[in-house]
């Protein structure tokens, strides 16, 4: 280990370090505003060294770890998303009841993880990165003890990613027997190498059981079902972490990872992905139609959106549109973000604690039926909650819409034209449970009862007002994604 190791990796040491000293600073600290302050600065720092690396290309700790475009990319998203993050959790916790220092800086270390999980350049430390940013998620989604139904999320989601970890370990085993390497670079020598031989089936296996891992991480049919109740029963703020963060980096992964590794497997895996990728997206806008509930039916649209997300992965095996294919998902990636969390912080802002239950204990369920009258009693939120609907969607005048036509335009090129219709057609059926939303709120009598909070309606607002502006200006973030989308290909 060298200096010049450690200067590649500088963002996610000083947040690792930062979140360390964090555990033991709040020990002292009676006012927890004051941690999530210290975490929020702490996020703000190391977005700010992330963005100060970017340009740089390098590898370190003997391959294992790499800084590139891709890397400089997510390392600003993880933090961004981790100060959102904090935002929409702090009046939250106050409310609940469920304050605790601790939440801070459980958040931390997991985006720490995800930061670790965008310079990965070895399986080895993919799986690392995997448990690092897994663990403390496993801990927020249960944050909200004595609440039964968070203690159970917490539970299903670690049970559950254990097994899907299971299969990433085992994956990661075939492909080192087929290579007799864990490197991704000296994965591709192998096969380029030619000396693969009868290994080329355990090659394929193991990255198919890679492939069944992630799919847990990011929620693709059919390794989706924890997904609307570990959704449903964490904090709303844990799930709106989860919804953006843990997605963003299981396809962190698998973007590095296949793009990287295996494109000499895309014959094989493509028509996988394919399916993977036309069931998500269907079953996750179907099944979303029947939902009453808003966080099981925001639920079902994150899977729907893995679906979206997965289209770029057919074109990870041709060399004309590979660049494309990770650009589009990256561009796709920081649009959910933005709409998503915007969508959860009109959710936080109509949930209240529940009088008669105990400490942590939400109302009985947010119902889409609780946003009846938002129109009239909250004008502005009930404006925001439409640009994200409409942007989940893919309508204009939003961003969703160009991250979208990007997804679509990738796969066309690509020669997978059927999926992209498959893609329109869900869009279409998405639109019934989105705009659902908007008639209750504009065309339904109601008093909903909301909170004002600084940083929640700040995250509504901001989340909005960028949505809708660069749907007009999306060639800088775009360009931004094309140069993060070459990674040594």
């Amino acid at each position: 280990m060298t200096p010049s190791d450690l200067l590649s990796i500088l963002p996610l040491l000083v947040l690792v370090v930062w979140a360390c000293a964090l555990l033991l600073v709040d020990l002292w600290l009676k006012r927890k505003g004051v941690t999530a302050f210290l975490a929020a600065l702490g996020l703000a720092l190391t977005a700010g060294l992330a963005l100060a690396q970017a340009g740089e290309e390098t590898t370190a700790f003997g391959g294992m770890v790499a800084l590139d475009g891709f890397a400089s990319f997510l390392n600003v998203l993880f933090p961004l998303s981790g100060l959102l993050g904090i935002a929409v959790a702090y009046g939250y916790l106050k409310r609940m009841n469920i304050e605790r220092g601790e939440y801070y800086s459980l958040l931390l270390f997991s985006t720490a993880g995800m930061m670790l999980m965008a310079h990965a350049a070895d399986l080895v430390v993919v799986f690392l990165a995997l448990e690092f940013l897994s663990l403390p998620l496993y801990v927020l989604a249960a944050f909200a003890r004595p609440r039964l139904d968070s203690e159970e999320a917490g539970l299903k989601y670690f049970l559950l990613g254990a097994f899907a970890s299971a299969f990433v370990i085992y994956g990661i085993a075939l492909i080192y027997g087929a290579t007799g390497t864990t490197s991704l670079s000296g994965i591709v020598a192998a096969i380029e190498a030619g000396s693969l031989g009868t290994s080329g089936l355990l090659l394929t296996i193991g990255a198919a059981l890679f492939l069944v891992g992630f799919g847990f991480k990011v929620a693709a049919v059919p390794f989706h079902m924890w997904t609307p109740d570990v959704y449903h029963g964490a904090p709303t703020p844990v799930t709106a972490f989860m919804a953006v963060g843990a997605k963003a980096a299981g396809f962190a992964a698998l973007l590095r990872v296949f793009v990287t590794a295996f494109p000499a497997l895309d014959a094989d895996l493509t028509p996988v992905v394919w399916v993977l990728a036309a069931l998500t997206m269907f079953v996750g806008n179907v099944v979303a139609i029947a939902q009453t509930n808003i966080k099981r039916m925001l639920a079902y649209s994150s899977i729907a959106h893995a679906g979206y997300i997965l289209m770029a992965f057919v074109a990870f095996g041709n060399p004309a549109t590979r660049a494309d294919a990770v650009a589009s998902a990256l561009f796709y990636l920081v649009t959910y973000a933005l709409t998503s969390y915007g969508a959860w912080a009109a959710v936080i802002a109509l949930e209240k604690q529940d009088p008669s239950a105990g400490s942590g204990q939400a109302a009985s369920g947010l119902e889409i039926n609780d946003f009846a009258g938002l129109g009239r009693r909250r004008p502005a939120l009930a404006a925001a909650m439409t640009v994200f609907m409409l942007s989940l969607t893919g309508m204009p005048p939003t961003l969703g819409l160009v991250g979208k036509f990007y997804l679509f335009r990738t796969v066309i090129e690509a020669g997978q034209v059927w999926l992209a219709v498959i893609g329109v057609l869900t869009s279409l059926i998405s639109a019934y449970y989105y705009l659902r939303v908007v008639v209750v709120m504009y065309m339904r009598e109601g008093a909903p009862e909301t909170t004002r909070e600084p940083w929640l309606d700040f995250t509504w607002a901001v989340s909005a007002l960028a949505t809708v502006i660069l749907s007009f200006l999306p060639m800088a973030l775009f360009a931004w994604a094309s140069a993060a989308g070459v990674m040594g290909f």
